[in-house]
């Protein structure tokens, strides 16, 4: 039988980052102009876009789309989601997909989704699970190696990219899933050390 983690401190990171990016889609397009990734706004120093850009969407497919992989993220990882620890992993994952599009991909001038710091919950996540000694996690973990290696090599769907009217960035996804990876070792070493 399938258990979920419905308790609320299991829940209550996931519904605060559900309704941060609702509420900026209800403020569109305003939302996008002074929050979204843009790489010229953040060379003038509009700093906050690395993580605010994570919480706009380009349309209500492509914001649907993010709020499904985060509940489908609940649901696989909720018991390691205590509400801090969440939020916490969840705005480095954004400052790590930021980042890498901001020093690795400089020929993306503009990016709005969840879709790269989902990529990073999903590692962690699965690390996680690893830790905690559950084979799927191994499982996970290659799963997402697969499709972000995938992604990288062909592209991304063009359906996809129809749907949210926006070519979805692959390199979003790939500084994600290493932004989650670098995430769960840093924690794990600084564990150890105290």
């Amino acid at each position: 039988m399938i258990s979920l983690p419905f308790s609320f401190k299991y829940s209550a990171g996931p519904l605060i980052i559900a309704l941060c990016a609702l509420i900026a889609f209800f403020f569109e397009p305003q939302a996008s102009e002074w929050l979204a990734y843009d790489r010229y706004a953040i060379q003038g120093l509009d700093t906050w876009r690395l993580i605010t850009g994570n919480f706009v969407h380009t349309n209500g497919y492509h914001l649907l789309l993010n709020i499904v992989g985060l509940i489908l993220l609940w649901a696989l990882h909720g018991e390691h989601y205590l509400p801090a620890r969440f939020l916490k992993v969840f705005i480095w994952c954004c400052i790590a997909t930021s980042a890498g599009l901001y020093f690795f991909s400089e020929n993306l001038i503009w990016y709005a989704g969840l879709s790269g710091a989902l990529h990073g919950l999903f590692v962690w996540g699965a690390c996680m699970d690893i830790k905690e000694k559950m084979t799927s996690g191994w499982l996970l973990l290659v799963g997402i190696a697969i499709k972000v290696g995938y992604e990288q090599y062909n592209g991304s769907s063009s359906q996809v990219a129809e749907l949210i009217d926006a070519k979805v960035a692959v390199d979003a996804h790939m500084f994600g899933a290493v932004g989650g990876l670098i995430i769960f070792l840093l924690m794990i070493t600084t564990a150890k050390r105290a």
